[in-house]
Protein backbone atom coordinates (compact mmCIF):
# COMPACT_ATOMS: atom_id res chain seq x y z
CA UNK A 1 0.00 0.00 0.00
CA UNK A 2 0.93 3.43 -0.54
CA UNK A 3 2.31 5.14 2.19
CA UNK A 4 1.46 8.71 0.93
CA UNK A 5 -2.28 7.36 -0.07
CA UNK A 6 -2.77 5.78 3.55
CA UNK A 7 -1.30 9.16 4.79
CA UNK A 8 -3.94 11.22 2.73
CA UNK A 9 -6.70 8.76 4.38
CA UNK A 10 -5.97 9.27 8.07
CA UNK A 11 -5.33 13.22 7.35
CA UNK A 12 -8.61 13.32 5.91
CA UNK A 13 -10.14 11.47 8.49
CA UNK A 14 -8.82 13.67 11.01
CA UNK A 15 -9.82 17.13 8.71
CA UNK A 16 -13.18 15.72 8.58
CA UNK A 17 -13.66 15.18 12.34
CA UNK A 18 -12.22 18.25 12.98
CA UNK A 19 -15.51 19.86 11.71
CA UNK A 20 -15.63 23.45 11.35
CA UNK A 21 -12.09 24.06 12.94
CA UNK A 22 -10.26 24.34 16.92
CA UNK A 23 -11.50 27.74 17.19
CA UNK A 24 -14.95 27.01 16.38
CA UNK A 25 -15.11 24.00 18.47
CA UNK A 26 -13.53 25.57 21.44
CA UNK A 27 -16.74 28.49 21.04
CA UNK A 28 -18.99 25.62 20.75
CA UNK A 29 -17.45 24.39 23.95
CA UNK A 30 -17.77 27.47 25.67
CA UNK A 31 -21.13 27.40 25.54
CA UNK A 32 -21.39 24.34 27.31
CA UNK A 33 -21.98 22.48 24.56
CA UNK A 34 -20.86 19.44 23.01
CA UNK A 35 -19.81 18.54 19.19
CA UNK A 36 -22.23 16.17 17.17
CA UNK A 37 -19.50 13.19 17.45
CA UNK A 38 -19.28 13.67 21.03
CA UNK A 39 -22.76 13.42 21.04
CA UNK A 40 -23.01 10.19 18.99
CA UNK A 41 -20.39 8.69 21.11
CA UNK A 42 -22.19 9.43 24.11
CA UNK A 43 -25.24 8.35 22.91
CA UNK A 44 -24.28 4.84 21.12
CA UNK A 45 -22.31 1.78 22.73
CA UNK A 46 -18.63 2.60 23.08
CA UNK A 47 -17.09 1.76 19.78
CA UNK A 48 -19.98 0.81 18.36
CA UNK A 49 -20.19 3.93 15.89
CA UNK A 50 -19.90 3.53 12.20
CA UNK A 51 -19.76 6.62 10.13
CA UNK A 52 -20.34 6.95 6.57
CA UNK A 53 -20.39 10.07 3.87
CA UNK A 54 -16.99 11.49 6.13
CA UNK A 55 -16.12 12.95 3.04
CA UNK A 56 -18.92 14.58 1.03
CA UNK A 57 -18.73 18.32 0.87
CA UNK A 58 -21.41 20.64 -0.63
CA UNK A 59 -21.46 21.98 -4.91
CA UNK A 60 -21.89 25.66 -4.28
CA UNK A 61 -20.01 28.50 -5.87
CA UNK A 62 -22.33 31.54 -5.37
CA UNK A 63 -21.67 34.39 -2.50
CA UNK A 64 -18.07 33.05 -1.71
CA UNK A 65 -19.23 29.33 -0.60
CA UNK A 66 -16.11 28.27 -2.57
CA UNK A 67 -13.92 29.34 0.04
CA UNK A 68 -15.91 27.07 2.79
CA UNK A 69 -15.67 23.59 1.92
CA UNK A 70 -15.39 21.13 5.18
CA UNK A 71 -15.19 17.61 4.67
CA UNK A 72 -18.64 15.99 5.81
CA UNK A 73 -20.45 19.15 5.06
CA UNK A 74 -21.87 19.93 8.84
CA UNK A 75 -23.61 16.59 9.48
CA UNK A 76 -22.21 13.39 10.96
CA UNK A 77 -24.24 9.88 9.60
CA UNK A 78 -23.80 6.58 10.83
CA UNK A 79 -25.01 3.57 12.79
CA UNK A 80 -24.65 2.02 15.84
CA UNK A 81 -25.84 -0.02 18.49
CA UNK A 82 -27.96 1.19 21.80
CA UNK A 83 -27.66 -1.72 24.58
CA UNK A 84 -26.72 -3.99 21.28
CA UNK A 85 -29.83 -2.93 18.91
CA UNK A 86 -29.13 -1.19 15.62
CA UNK A 87 -30.22 2.13 15.12
CA UNK A 88 -28.81 4.94 12.73
CA UNK A 89 -28.18 8.21 13.93
CA UNK A 90 -27.58 11.76 12.10
CA UNK A 91 -25.97 14.25 13.83
CA UNK A 92 -25.80 18.47 12.83
CA UNK A 93 -22.54 19.96 12.98
CA UNK A 94 -22.82 23.59 14.02
CA UNK A 95 -19.67 24.20 14.15
CA UNK A 96 -19.97 24.16 10.30
CA UNK A 97 -21.73 27.38 8.68
CA UNK A 98 -24.07 27.09 11.49
CA UNK A 99 -25.12 23.58 10.78
CA UNK A 100 -27.29 25.19 8.28
CA UNK A 101 -28.80 22.51 5.92
CA UNK A 102 -27.02 22.64 2.33
CA UNK A 103 -28.15 20.23 -0.77
CA UNK A 104 -25.57 17.64 0.17
CA UNK A 105 -26.40 17.79 3.69
CA UNK A 106 -30.14 16.83 3.16
CA UNK A 107 -28.31 13.74 1.27
CA UNK A 108 -26.17 12.11 3.64
CA UNK A 109 -29.23 12.19 6.06
CA UNK A 110 -31.62 11.06 3.68
CA UNK A 111 -29.44 8.64 2.98
CA UNK A 112 -28.99 7.19 6.33
CA UNK A 113 -32.88 7.40 6.98
CA UNK A 114 -33.11 5.33 3.70
CA UNK A 115 -31.14 2.96 5.36
CA UNK A 116 -32.82 3.04 8.77
CA UNK A 117 -35.90 1.96 6.82
CA UNK A 118 -34.15 -1.00 4.62
CA UNK A 119 -32.79 -2.05 8.20
CA UNK A 120 -35.61 -1.82 10.05
CA UNK A 121 -33.77 0.20 12.74
CA UNK A 122 -34.96 3.48 14.38
CA UNK A 123 -33.85 6.94 13.52
CA UNK A 124 -32.38 9.13 15.67
CA UNK A 125 -31.53 12.80 15.03
CA UNK A 126 -29.78 15.41 16.57
CA UNK A 127 -30.50 18.85 15.59
CA UNK A 128 -28.18 21.53 16.06
CA UNK A 129 -28.75 24.05 12.99
CA UNK A 130 -29.37 27.47 12.03
CA UNK A 131 -32.07 25.99 9.29
CA UNK A 132 -32.00 25.86 5.43
CA UNK A 133 -28.29 27.55 3.62
CA UNK A 134 -29.53 30.62 2.41
CA UNK A 135 -26.40 30.69 -0.23
CA UNK A 136 -28.09 27.53 -2.21
CA UNK A 137 -31.83 29.18 -1.81
CA UNK A 138 -33.75 26.78 -3.65
CA UNK A 139 -31.57 23.72 -3.57
CA UNK A 140 -31.60 24.05 0.38
CA UNK A 141 -35.48 24.35 0.25
CA UNK A 142 -35.67 21.18 -2.11
CA UNK A 143 -32.92 19.37 0.60
CA UNK A 144 -35.67 19.94 3.63
CA UNK A 145 -38.31 18.16 1.29
CA UNK A 146 -36.69 15.33 0.36
CA UNK A 147 -35.68 14.80 4.38
CA UNK A 148 -39.30 15.43 5.34
CA UNK A 149 -40.31 12.84 2.53
CA UNK A 150 -38.37 10.47 4.86
CA UNK A 151 -39.87 11.45 7.79
CA UNK A 152 -43.48 10.93 6.53
CA UNK A 153 -42.67 7.61 4.67
CA UNK A 154 -41.20 6.17 7.55
CA UNK A 155 -43.79 6.95 9.81
CA UNK A 156 -45.39 3.98 11.77
CA UNK A 157 -42.28 1.72 9.76
CA UNK A 158 -39.14 2.61 12.31
CA UNK A 159 -39.45 4.94 15.42
CA UNK A 160 -38.05 8.22 14.88
CA UNK A 161 -36.66 10.46 17.72
CA UNK A 162 -35.47 13.85 17.23
CA UNK A 163 -33.45 15.69 20.19
CA UNK A 164 -32.80 19.18 19.77
CA UNK A 165 -29.48 21.17 20.89
CA UNK A 166 -29.50 23.96 19.89
CA UNK A 167 -31.68 26.15 17.26
CA UNK A 168 -33.82 24.78 15.27
CA UNK A 169 -35.79 27.36 13.03
CA UNK A 170 -38.01 27.56 10.16
CA UNK A 171 -38.37 24.49 7.71
CA UNK A 172 -36.02 22.92 10.22
CA UNK A 173 -38.86 22.56 12.92
CA UNK A 174 -41.07 20.13 10.68
CA UNK A 175 -38.63 17.57 10.44
CA UNK A 176 -38.67 17.32 14.08
CA UNK A 177 -42.15 18.12 14.18
CA UNK A 178 -43.16 14.52 11.80
CA UNK A 179 -41.34 12.09 14.36
CA UNK A 180 -42.47 10.03 17.23
CA UNK A 181 -40.68 11.74 19.94
CA UNK A 182 -38.68 15.39 20.63
CA UNK A 183 -36.46 16.00 22.87
CA UNK A 184 -35.46 19.66 23.80
CA UNK A 185 -32.65 20.84 25.88
CA UNK A 186 -32.86 23.98 28.94
CA UNK A 187 -30.79 26.77 28.12
CA UNK A 188 -29.64 26.30 24.72
CA UNK A 189 -32.11 24.60 22.38
CA UNK A 190 -35.17 26.07 20.84
CA UNK A 191 -37.33 26.07 17.95
CA UNK A 192 -39.78 28.53 16.35
CA UNK A 193 -41.27 29.15 12.65
CA UNK A 194 -40.46 32.21 13.24
CA UNK A 195 -37.51 34.43 15.00
CA UNK A 196 -38.09 37.16 17.92
CA UNK A 197 -37.03 39.81 15.29
CA UNK A 198 -39.78 38.60 12.24
CA UNK A 199 -42.51 38.27 15.18
CA UNK A 200 -41.78 42.29 16.62
CA UNK A 201 -41.73 43.63 12.43
CA UNK A 202 -44.82 41.46 11.50
CA UNK A 203 -46.90 41.65 14.88
CA UNK A 204 -45.12 44.21 16.73
CA UNK A 205 -44.93 41.90 19.67
CA UNK A 206 -41.90 42.13 21.96
CA UNK A 207 -40.98 38.13 22.78
CA UNK A 208 -37.63 36.45 24.01
CA UNK A 209 -36.35 33.11 22.09
CA UNK A 210 -36.85 31.55 25.71
CA UNK A 211 -40.37 32.67 25.82
CA UNK A 212 -41.48 32.17 21.90
CA UNK A 213 -39.77 28.69 21.18
CA UNK A 214 -37.95 27.23 25.04
CA UNK A 215 -37.97 23.92 26.01
CA UNK A 216 -40.27 25.06 28.86
CA UNK A 217 -42.43 26.82 26.39
CA UNK A 218 -42.46 23.70 24.18
CA UNK A 219 -42.77 21.12 27.23
CA UNK A 220 -45.51 23.34 29.06
CA UNK A 221 -47.93 25.31 26.69
CA UNK A 222 -47.61 23.97 23.17
CA UNK A 223 -46.51 20.07 23.71
CA UNK A 224 -44.42 20.35 20.96
CA UNK A 225 -41.84 18.52 22.69
CA UNK A 226 -42.24 15.56 24.97
CA UNK A 227 -38.86 15.83 27.06
CA UNK A 228 -36.91 18.38 28.80
CA UNK A 229 -33.42 17.49 29.60
CA UNK A 230 -31.28 19.69 32.02
CA UNK A 231 -28.40 18.66 30.46
CA UNK A 232 -27.20 17.11 27.12
CA UNK A 233 -25.95 13.78 29.42
CA UNK A 234 -29.21 13.55 30.69
CA UNK A 235 -30.87 14.19 26.89
CA UNK A 236 -28.82 11.40 25.70
CA UNK A 237 -29.55 9.25 29.01
CA UNK A 238 -33.34 9.48 28.10
CA UNK A 239 -33.15 8.79 24.50
CA UNK A 240 -31.15 5.41 25.14
CA UNK A 241 -33.96 4.38 28.17
CA UNK A 242 -36.99 5.48 25.52
CA UNK A 243 -35.50 3.38 23.23
CA UNK A 244 -35.24 0.28 25.45
CA UNK A 245 -38.91 0.70 25.66
CA UNK A 246 -39.55 0.22 22.20
CA UNK A 247 -39.38 -2.41 19.02
CA UNK A 248 -37.36 -1.60 16.14
CA UNK A 249 -39.98 -1.16 13.67
CA UNK A 250 -43.52 -2.01 13.34
CA UNK A 251 -42.77 -5.93 12.37
CA UNK A 252 -41.22 -6.48 15.89
CA UNK A 253 -42.21 -6.28 19.20
CA UNK A 254 -40.20 -4.16 21.99
CA UNK A 255 -37.59 -6.21 24.39
CA UNK A 256 -39.02 -8.70 26.63
CA UNK A 257 -36.99 -7.90 29.68
CA UNK A 258 -36.34 -10.06 32.95
CA UNK A 259 -38.74 -9.26 35.55
CA UNK A 260 -37.50 -9.58 38.72
CA UNK A 261 -40.40 -7.95 40.27
CA UNK A 262 -42.90 -10.60 41.49
CA UNK A 263 -45.83 -10.76 38.89
CA UNK A 264 -48.36 -12.27 41.42
CA UNK A 265 -47.52 -9.77 43.88
CA UNK A 266 -50.55 -8.18 45.80
CA UNK A 267 -50.32 -4.65 46.86
CA UNK A 268 -52.52 -4.27 49.85
CA UNK A 269 -52.28 -0.26 49.99
CA UNK A 270 -54.10 -0.74 46.88
CA UNK A 271 -57.49 -1.30 48.98
CA UNK A 272 -57.20 1.48 50.86
CA UNK A 273 -55.12 3.93 47.95
CA UNK A 274 -58.54 5.93 47.17
CA UNK A 275 -60.27 8.72 49.03
CA UNK A 276 -63.47 8.25 51.16
CA UNK A 277 -64.47 11.15 49.47
CA UNK A 278 -65.07 10.18 45.78
CA UNK A 279 -64.69 13.73 45.04
CA UNK A 280 -61.44 13.99 46.61
CA UNK A 281 -58.64 14.46 44.33
CA UNK A 282 -55.49 11.78 44.59
CA UNK A 283 -52.26 11.26 42.58
CA UNK A 284 -52.80 8.51 39.81
CA UNK A 285 -48.88 8.13 39.79
CA UNK A 286 -49.25 6.38 42.72
CA UNK A 287 -51.28 3.10 41.55
CA UNK A 288 -49.07 3.25 38.79
CA UNK A 289 -45.75 3.40 40.94
CA UNK A 290 -47.42 0.26 42.88
CA UNK A 291 -48.54 -1.72 39.60
CA UNK A 292 -45.77 -1.69 37.29
CA UNK A 293 -42.29 -3.51 37.01
CA UNK A 294 -40.11 -2.31 40.32
CA UNK A 295 -42.36 1.02 40.24
CA UNK A 296 -40.45 1.78 36.89
CA UNK A 297 -42.09 4.56 34.79
CA UNK A 298 -41.38 6.33 31.83
CA UNK A 299 -43.62 9.43 31.52
CA UNK A 300 -44.45 10.98 28.36
CA UNK A 301 -45.30 14.68 27.94
CA UNK A 302 -44.87 14.93 31.61
CA UNK A 303 -45.20 18.61 31.81
CA UNK A 304 -48.38 19.33 29.50
CA UNK A 305 -51.97 18.41 29.59
CA UNK A 306 -51.29 17.17 33.28
CA UNK A 307 -54.72 15.55 33.46
CA UNK A 308 -53.97 12.69 31.54
CA UNK A 309 -50.62 10.88 32.20
CA UNK A 310 -48.94 8.66 29.21
CA UNK A 311 -45.88 6.73 29.37
CA UNK A 312 -43.97 3.48 29.25
CA UNK A 313 -43.58 0.73 32.13
CA UNK A 314 -43.58 -3.19 31.81
CA UNK A 315 -45.35 -6.11 33.27
CA UNK A 316 -43.78 -9.22 34.06
CA UNK A 317 -40.32 -7.47 31.75
CA UNK A 318 -43.21 -6.46 28.64
CA UNK A 319 -43.17 -3.10 27.54
CA UNK A 320 -46.60 -1.61 28.28
CA UNK A 321 -48.15 2.18 27.31
CA UNK A 322 -50.01 3.71 29.60
CA UNK A 323 -52.74 6.13 29.73
CA UNK A 324 -54.07 7.29 33.40
CA UNK A 325 -56.56 9.66 33.81
CA UNK A 326 -55.09 12.17 36.50
CA UNK A 327 -57.52 12.93 39.17
CA UNK A 328 -54.85 15.26 41.04
CA UNK A 329 -54.90 17.95 37.74
CA UNK A 330 -58.46 19.35 36.72
CA UNK A 331 -60.51 16.21 38.51
CA UNK A 332 -59.12 14.28 35.21
CA UNK A 333 -60.97 15.72 33.55
CA UNK A 334 -60.75 15.71 28.81
CA UNK A 335 -60.18 18.97 27.43
CA UNK A 336 -58.18 19.55 24.04
CA UNK A 337 -54.84 19.00 25.17
CA UNK A 338 -55.54 16.05 26.98
CA UNK A 339 -56.98 14.17 24.50
CA UNK A 340 -54.86 15.06 21.66
CA UNK A 341 -52.09 14.48 23.91
CA UNK A 342 -53.19 10.59 24.61
CA UNK A 343 -54.40 9.99 20.97
CA UNK A 344 -51.15 10.43 19.85
CA UNK A 345 -49.41 8.35 22.31
CA UNK A 346 -52.03 5.55 21.51
CA UNK A 347 -51.59 5.31 18.18
CA UNK A 348 -47.91 5.08 18.43
CA UNK A 349 -47.94 2.07 20.87
CA UNK A 350 -51.02 0.43 18.09
CA UNK A 351 -48.02 1.40 15.49
CA UNK A 352 -45.40 -0.50 16.79
CA UNK A 353 -46.96 -3.15 19.00
CA UNK A 354 -46.84 -2.25 22.39
CA UNK A 355 -49.73 -3.38 24.51
CA UNK A 356 -52.06 -0.58 26.16
CA UNK A 357 -53.06 -0.22 29.64
CA UNK A 358 -55.99 2.24 30.11
CA UNK A 359 -56.86 2.88 34.01
CA UNK A 360 -59.81 5.36 34.24
CA UNK A 361 -60.99 7.95 36.77
CA UNK A 362 -62.62 11.00 34.53
CA UNK A 363 -65.79 12.69 35.15
CA UNK A 364 -66.50 14.39 31.80
CA UNK A 365 -65.03 16.55 29.37
CA UNK A 366 -64.13 19.96 30.21
CA UNK A 367 -67.24 22.02 29.44
CA UNK A 368 -67.38 25.67 28.62
CA UNK A 369 -66.86 27.92 25.20
CA UNK A 370 -63.30 27.37 25.59
CA UNK A 371 -63.47 24.44 25.42
CA UNK A 372 -65.85 24.17 22.87
CA UNK A 373 -64.48 27.18 20.13
CA UNK A 374 -61.18 25.24 20.43
CA UNK A 375 -62.84 22.01 19.10
CA UNK A 376 -63.07 19.95 21.94
CA UNK A 377 -65.75 17.60 19.59
CA UNK A 378 -62.64 17.04 17.52
CA UNK A 379 -60.06 16.40 19.61
CA UNK A 380 -61.94 14.11 21.52
CA UNK A 381 -63.16 12.00 18.26
CA UNK A 382 -59.24 12.02 18.11
CA UNK A 383 -58.68 10.30 21.16
CA UNK A 384 -61.68 7.55 20.49
CA UNK A 385 -60.82 6.71 17.17
CA UNK A 386 -56.82 5.96 17.98
CA UNK A 387 -58.61 3.63 20.51
CA UNK A 388 -61.11 2.31 18.19
CA UNK A 389 -58.51 1.65 15.45
CA UNK A 390 -55.51 0.21 17.62
CA UNK A 391 -55.81 -3.52 17.41
CA UNK A 392 -53.11 -4.58 20.02
CA UNK A 393 -53.68 -6.20 23.35
CA UNK A 394 -55.81 -3.56 25.13
CA UNK A 395 -56.92 -3.53 29.17
CA UNK A 396 -58.98 -0.86 30.76
CA UNK A 397 -59.23 -0.77 34.65
CA UNK A 398 -61.75 1.34 35.94
CA UNK A 399 -60.40 3.26 39.27
CA UNK A 400 -63.22 5.40 40.77
CA UNK A 401 -65.44 7.31 37.88
CA UNK A 402 -65.76 6.68 34.48
CA UNK A 403 -68.76 9.06 33.05
CA UNK A 404 -70.52 9.77 29.68
CA UNK A 405 -68.64 10.13 26.52
CA UNK A 406 -65.39 10.42 28.54
CA UNK A 407 -66.14 6.52 29.49
CA UNK A 408 -66.78 5.84 25.69
CA UNK A 409 -63.38 7.42 25.13
CA UNK A 410 -61.49 5.70 27.35
CA UNK A 411 -61.07 2.42 25.83
CA UNK A 412 -64.54 1.30 26.66
CA UNK A 413 -65.36 -1.94 25.81
CA UNK A 414 -67.46 -0.91 22.54
CA UNK A 415 -63.79 0.07 21.46
CA UNK A 416 -62.49 -3.23 21.07
CA UNK A 417 -61.37 -3.03 24.70
CA UNK A 418 -60.12 -6.58 24.98
CA UNK A 419 -60.75 -6.91 29.07
CA UNK A 420 -62.22 -4.48 30.96
CA UNK A 421 -62.00 -4.26 34.75
CA UNK A 422 -63.36 -2.17 37.50
CA UNK A 423 -62.62 -1.70 40.78
CA UNK A 424 -65.69 -2.45 43.40
CA UNK A 425 -66.33 1.57 44.19
CA UNK A 426 -66.39 2.47 40.39
CA UNK A 427 -69.52 4.64 39.06
CA UNK A 428 -70.31 3.95 35.60
CA UNK A 429 -72.51 6.18 33.87
CA UNK A 430 -74.33 8.63 31.93
CA UNK A 431 -73.07 11.72 34.36
CA UNK A 432 -72.82 11.90 38.25
CA UNK A 433 -75.68 11.15 40.88
CA UNK A 434 -75.83 14.77 41.43
CA UNK A 435 -76.18 15.97 38.16
CA UNK A 436 -78.48 13.10 37.05
CA UNK A 437 -80.98 13.54 40.05
CA UNK A 438 -80.99 17.48 39.49
CA UNK A 439 -82.06 16.52 35.67
CA UNK A 440 -84.56 13.25 36.62
CA UNK A 441 -85.69 14.58 39.97
CA UNK A 442 -85.59 18.50 39.43
CA UNK A 443 -89.73 18.75 39.66
CA UNK A 444 -89.65 16.69 42.70
CA UNK A 445 -86.76 18.71 44.28
CA UNK A 446 -88.60 22.10 43.55
CA UNK A 447 -91.88 20.73 45.11
CA UNK A 448 -90.00 20.20 48.52
CA UNK A 449 -90.26 23.58 50.49
CA UNK A 450 -88.48 22.06 53.84
CA UNK A 451 -85.02 22.57 53.39
CA UNK A 452 -83.91 19.67 55.58
CA UNK A 453 -86.64 17.39 53.81
CA UNK A 454 -85.07 18.41 50.16
CA UNK A 455 -82.23 17.49 51.15
CA UNK A 456 -82.33 14.05 52.89
CA UNK A 457 -84.96 13.58 49.72
CA UNK A 458 -81.68 14.37 47.55
CA UNK A 459 -78.97 12.58 48.68
CA UNK A 460 -81.63 9.36 49.14
CA UNK A 461 -82.49 9.69 44.87
CA UNK A 462 -78.40 10.00 44.46
CA UNK A 463 -77.94 6.94 46.56
CA UNK A 464 -80.35 5.36 44.85
CA UNK A 465 -79.20 6.34 41.36
CA UNK A 466 -75.25 5.24 42.43
CA UNK A 467 -76.79 1.31 43.05
CA UNK A 468 -78.94 1.44 40.35
CA UNK A 469 -76.88 3.02 37.53
CA UNK A 470 -73.41 3.85 38.53
CA UNK A 471 -72.65 1.34 40.27
CA UNK A 472 -69.61 -1.13 38.32
CA UNK A 473 -72.26 -4.04 38.76
CA UNK A 474 -74.49 -2.67 36.15
CA UNK A 475 -72.05 -2.56 33.60
CA UNK A 476 -71.06 -5.90 34.67
CA UNK A 477 -74.58 -7.55 34.14
CA UNK A 478 -74.42 -6.49 30.52
CA UNK A 479 -70.95 -7.56 30.14
CA UNK A 480 -69.08 -4.74 29.78
CA UNK A 481 -67.35 -5.04 32.65
CA UNK A 482 -65.32 -8.64 32.46
CA UNK A 483 -64.79 -8.88 35.98
CA UNK A 484 -64.55 -6.19 39.03
CA UNK A 485 -61.54 -6.98 41.03
CA UNK A 486 -60.08 -6.48 44.46
CA UNK A 487 -57.51 -3.22 43.92
CA UNK A 488 -54.75 -5.20 45.18
CA UNK A 489 -54.89 -7.81 42.80
CA UNK A 490 -54.62 -5.17 39.84
CA UNK A 491 -50.95 -5.98 38.84
CA UNK A 492 -52.48 -9.85 39.09
CA UNK A 493 -55.18 -9.56 37.17
CA UNK A 494 -52.97 -7.02 34.67
CA UNK A 495 -50.91 -8.95 33.96
CA UNK A 496 -52.56 -12.37 33.52
CA UNK A 497 -54.52 -10.51 30.99
CA UNK A 498 -51.95 -9.41 28.59
CA UNK A 499 -50.19 -13.03 29.06
CA UNK A 500 -53.21 -14.32 27.29
CA UNK A 501 -53.49 -11.37 24.98
CA UNK A 502 -50.17 -12.50 23.48
CA UNK A 503 -51.86 -14.50 20.48
CA UNK A 504 -54.68 -11.96 19.92
CA UNK A 505 -55.08 -11.67 16.18
CA UNK A 506 -57.35 -8.47 14.68
CA UNK A 507 -56.83 -7.05 11.73
CA UNK A 508 -58.78 -3.64 10.62
CA UNK A 509 -60.93 -3.10 7.18
CA UNK A 510 -58.72 -3.06 4.15
CA UNK A 511 -57.92 0.43 3.13
CA UNK A 512 -55.91 3.07 2.07
CA UNK A 513 -55.53 4.63 5.44
CA UNK A 514 -57.92 6.30 8.05
CA UNK A 515 -59.33 9.89 7.89
CA UNK A 516 -58.83 10.50 11.55
CA UNK A 517 -60.44 13.84 12.42
CA UNK A 518 -57.36 16.15 12.89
Amino acid sequence: MDNAKMQRLVDNRVKAMAGGGEAAVEKHHAKGCYTCRERINMLLDEGSFEEVNMFLTHRCHDFGMEKKVFLGDGVACGSGTIDGRLVYVFAQDSTVIGGSLSETMAQKMCNIMDQAMKMGAPIIGLNDSGGARVQEGACALAGYGEVFERNILASGVVPQISVIFGPCAGGAVYSPALTDFILMTEQNSYMFITGPKIVKSVTNEDVTVEQLGGARIHATKSGVTHFVAATEEEALATVRRLVSFIPQNNMEEAPLVECTDDPMRQEDALNDILPADPNKPYDMHQIIDLIVDNGDFMEVHKDYAKNIICGFARFNGRSTGIIANQPAWLAGVLDCDASRKAARFVRFCDAFNIQILTLVDVPGFLCGTGQEYAGIIDHGAKLMFAYGEATVPKVTVTVRKSYGGSHLVMSCKQLRGDMCYAWPNAEIAVMGAAGAVALLQGKAIKAIEDAEEKKKFIAEKEAEYNELFASPYQAANRGYIDDVIEPRNTRIRIINAFEKLQTKRLNNPAKKHSNIPL
